[in-house]
């Protein structure tokens, strides 16, 4: 099979138009974590765009669970109408839509007080310190999850991509330099991922895909590494369908950047735990793209920056690469220069 940029992709019974992946990015542009013109704008211009997939930007799973007040939330069934909009939008123009929702733990800048965290440990010389979660604050966090997945199915989201990336709370449990705990929780790091990946099938149909974002790398001698991730999350395979691959955010690191810097990840866990990845980083050139995928490397590429940039890269992609793609009737004359 010649799998190109371009070829379909089957999730369960989700089938995406391409492999081109619009990443999560933060907008920061929510007031009390409702959709506005900004958001609807932004989404639906990739869609019109050619984008495959777009992963709407982390959505909180409670008020103080966000990274900042500008970001959107998914706590309330007030959420729900705002959201349904963008996804029954971008879905008239042939894209598939999933909603990242996550809590942002230890970084959660968002003014709401207390900030939570396996452990009492900053991120940072200059961050607050957070108070380390009891066992029925953990539950009650689970149960947050349980209820976003509810509301992103009410919402007529395609699939869910669970944040367990970037040093926020689920990626804090992941790795043992924020995780310090002594019970259960610490004694397998892999056990509230496991827990709320539990709580989202419980509510969520069988067929209906999640996605699970990790940080394969935290960049630091006595963090994770591909080794590691891969060992913690072999035991929760079947809980998630599609692996969305990047690196870093749990500390401050300097971390070499360059285009596909996170590749090697995504190839590594792909071929450990046999599931679908997705891989991406600092990627702008189509001809790149393109060679990740028939090469078998990864199953989809993800693009963040350069779709900020350029709404319509993955149309000029494809006339770039000779495929034959679908143009928005109105675009049509665009095809030929």
């Amino acid at each position: 099979m010649n799998t190109t940029l371009f070829s379909t992709w089957q999730i369960k019974d989700l089938q995406i138009k391409n492999r081109i992946v619009m990443a999560p990015m933060d907008q920061y542009s929510a007031k009390d974590g409702l959709v506005n013109d900004w958001h609807y704008t932004h989404y639906l211009t990739r869609a019109i765009g050619g984008v495959g997939l777009i992963i709407i930007e982390a959505s909180a799973v409670s008020a103080d669970g966000r990274i900042s007040q500008g970001d959107l939330g998914i706590w309330s069934d007030g959420h729900i109408s705002g959201l349904q909009s963008i996804t029954q939008a971008c879905q008239s123009y042939g894209a598939k839509v999933a909603l990242q929702i996550g809590h942002a733990g230890r970084k959660c800048e968002c003014g709401c007080g207390e900030i939570f965290a396996p452990s009492a440990i900053a991120f940072s010389p200059t961050s607050k310190v957070p108070k380390a979660l009891e066992i029925s604050e953990i539950a009650r966090i689970i149960e947050d999850f349980k209820q976003a997945g509810r509301r992103a199915l009410e919402a007529g989201f395609d699939a869910i991509e669970v944040h367990g990336a970037h040093g926020y709370l689920i990626s804090e449990f992941l790795s043992p330099l924020s995780n310090k705990r002594t019970d259960d929780y610490g004694k397998d790091r892999a056990k509230f991922l496991r827990e709320i990946l539990l709580a989202l099938r419980s509510v969520l149909p069988c067929d209906f895909p999640i996605f699970l974002r990790v940080s394969a790398r935290d960049y630091h001698q006595d963090g994770n590494d591909v080794g590691d991730m891969i060992a913690l999350l072999r035991g929760l395979k079947g809980l998630f369908d599609v692996l969305d691959v990047s690196s870093g955010g749990v500390i401050e690191a300097a971390i070499k950047v360059y285009p596909g810097y996170q590749i090697e990840c995504a190839r590594l866990l792909r071929e450990a735990l046999e599931i679908p990845c997705i891989g991406g980083g600092l990627i702008t050139e189509p001809k790149m793209a393109q060679r990740l995928i028939k090469s078998d490397t990864i199953d989809a590429v993800f693009l963040g920056r350069e779709l900020l940039k350029n709404p319509y890269w993955a149309l000029q992609a494809g006339l770039e690469l000779g495929e034959e793609i679908s143009l928005p009737k109105a675009y049509e004359r665009a095809r030929y220069l």
